[in-house]
């Protein structure tokens, strides 16, 4: 199958400013970094469980970081666009129904749906949200997968995060700011009209300033998407933290 790579995407990136970010949290992370690099005061957790589904949930930041944090973006992320922001489905070339970026360390790409992409380098805010997120976790990760949706009609397909450049035993850690959007696990067993299994769909709503955890294995039984919701008209910044093998770089 022929393969799209994206390799302009990043050049006004690497043209723009890199701006300080003045954030509520600046002290507590100070104070982290003199404790010993830990949050002081852990994020509450949900568990969210079902067959072959593992995930943990929580507000990572509060409703005026949060704003914050998405006006940043705003200004950092550069989406991909024209032929860098297609993908192809089953040998046919389709827009993506929402904008799309990846940043991570140097080199590094990732393949899905025939599309290789180039990370950009990390922005400021990017930085801050992953270094949020690991502390918070106390996992790694070398990429981001940005993408964000003008409104409800902007959507995401049923798919699993099962390429093989990925961590296997890595979390997926995703991040949601701005419109809350609904978010539907279906197990593989239980998809189409064909299916032979009962096994009922999951359904969460993130948030804003939200983090969701996808364990192993969860990402090999269950497939998940971001419906469309007509009535939702403000935006929504997701950003899907990952691993990436090094050894497993095309």
């Amino acid at each position: 199958m022929e393969k799209f790579v994206n390799k302009s995407s990043c050049i006004n990136d690497a043209k723009s400013p890199r701006k300080k970010i003045k954030l509520e949290s600046d002290e507590r992370s100070k104070k982290e970094e003199d404790e010993g690099g830990e949050f002081s005061h852990p994020v509450p957790w949900q568990k969210i469980e079902a067959e072959g589904l593992d995930c943990d949930y929580a507000l990572l930041f509060s409703k005026e970081e949060a704003h914050q944090l998405f006006k940043q973006l705003e200004e950092e992320v550069v989406y991909s666009t024209g032929e860098e922001a297609k993908v192809q489905l089953f040998g046919k070339v389709h827009n993506i129904p929402r904008k799309q970026a990846t940043y991570g360390d140097a080199g590094l790409t990732y393949t899905y749906s025939g599309v290789t992409r180039l990370a950009c380098p990390w922005t400021p805010t990017l930085e801050y949200i992953r270094d949020a997120v690991t502390k918070t976790t106390g996992q790694t990760f070398n990429f981001v997968l940005v993408n964000r949706y003008k409104d409800g009609q902007d959507h995401m397909g049923e798919h699993r995060d099962d390429e093989k450049e990925l961590e296997p035993l890595c979390p997926i850690a995703s991040v949601s700011l701005g419109a809350p959007r609904d978010f539907i696990f279906r197990h593989r067993d239980a998809r189409g009209k064909q299916s032979h299994r009962q096994i009922k769909p999951v359904k969460l709503e993130l948030a804003h300033g939200s983090l969701l955890l996808m364990n192993s294995p969860t990402n090999t039984f269950w497939y998940h998407s971001l419906p469309v919701r007509k009535k939702i008209s403000l935006p929504r910044i997701n950003l899907t933290f990952r691993r990436i093998l090094l050894g497993r770089k095309k």
